[in-house]
């Protein structure tokens, strides 16, 4: 027997109906025309291959084949009710991805909960882009932030969140610690330590092609024991690391942070979303960001190109 999956609105018009036992007044009470309510009847009953009713002097009556359906119609109808109910009444926080809790991402959380204080916010952390596409289709999460440097697919949209500007770690007594800023052309032929950088994160594939633009070589080698002993290692010796100039780092009293400039490179992250979320509090999450960002100014700022195609600058 062919399978048929059956049209809720038609099956409504049908306890409607039952109930009013009219036509006209059934239409009146779901917000449709007569004729509209007519073709949905026409619709279950060709659907189920069956009649459902009669007219007679006291209005539309229900068939023998009608009255078995009735009592399947309305648990069908009770059940699709109860359902809208507690997914519309439950005030679920939303889930936001920040990648890390050191970063800026958590800060950018932060603010927008002060500044709505009457929603309800979740931070979970993962591996970057990696699984934010699943977690954000599988509604894991309702957001995520993440550096797009590529298209994504069709059914994510990605609003531009902020433009991080780097920063050099150095060991206090490293020449470079003494200066107000470090321009890019001092970085030359330069060695970058990094081991937090994993093969296939966005992250990483920022900083390949920050190295190949300037002649800065990445090294990523490990082993990554998190930002404690990443800072230890930088302030115990001459080894230089790039950090955000918004990322909370661990104080190290052997440590400073220099900007890089000429030109400022900045890192791009952008918060993303699936397009048939329509959790409340989402649109004033973008709202938020939307109304916070920096655009990116070519003639001061550097970041690669396939971050200015997903940024649309040219």
């Amino acid at each position: 027997m062919e399978e048929v999956d059956l049209d809720l609105g038609t099956v409504r018009a049908f306890v409607a109906v039952t109930e009013d036992r009219s036509f006209s007044e059934a239409a009146a009470r779901l917000g449709l025309s007569q004729q509209a309510v007519s073709k949905r009847i026409a619709k279950l009953e060709s659907d189920l291959g069956v009649r459902l009713f009669f007219r007679s002097r006291n209005g539309a009556e229900l068939t023998e084949d009608g009255r078995t359906f009735l009592h399947h119609a309305r648990a069908l109808v009770g059940i699709a009710d109860q359902a809208l109910a507690v997914l519309r009444g439950r005030r679920r926080s939303l889930r936001v991805d920040v990648l890390d809790t050191r970063l800026a991402s958590l800060e950018l959380v932060r603010a927008f909960h002060q500044s709505a204080d009457d929603v309800g916010v979740d931070v979970v952390t993962s591996n970057g882009l990696r699984s934010a596409r699943e977690a954000l289709v599988r509604g894991s999460v309702d957001a995520a932030f993440a550096r797009v440097g590529g298209p994504l697919e069709e059914d994510l949209r990605h609003v531009p969140a902020f433009l991080e500007p780097l920063h050099v770690l150095v060991a206090r007594d490293h020449p470079l610690a003494g200066l107000p800023q470090v321009e890019m052309a001092r970085l030359t032929g330069a060695t970058v330590w990094m081991p937090g950088n994993v093969a296939g994160s966005e992250w990483a594939a920022f900083y390949r092609l920050l190295g190949e633009a300037f002649d800065v070589r990445i090294d990523d080698t490990g082993p990554d024991f998190g930002w404690e002993h990443f800072v230890e290692e930088i302030g115990s010796g001459g080894r230089i690391g790039f950090v955000g100039a918004r990322c909370r780092l661990p104080w190290h009293p052997r440590t400073v942070q220099v900007p890089v400039t000429e030109p400022a490179v900045v890192y791009p992250s952008s918060l993303l979303c699936h397009r048939q979320n329509h959790h409340p509090v989402l649109a004033r999450l973008i709202r938020h960001i939307e109304d916070g960002f920096q655009p990116f100014d070519p003639g001061r700022q550097w970041m690669p190109a396939a971050d200015r195609a997903a940024f649309g600058v040219a």
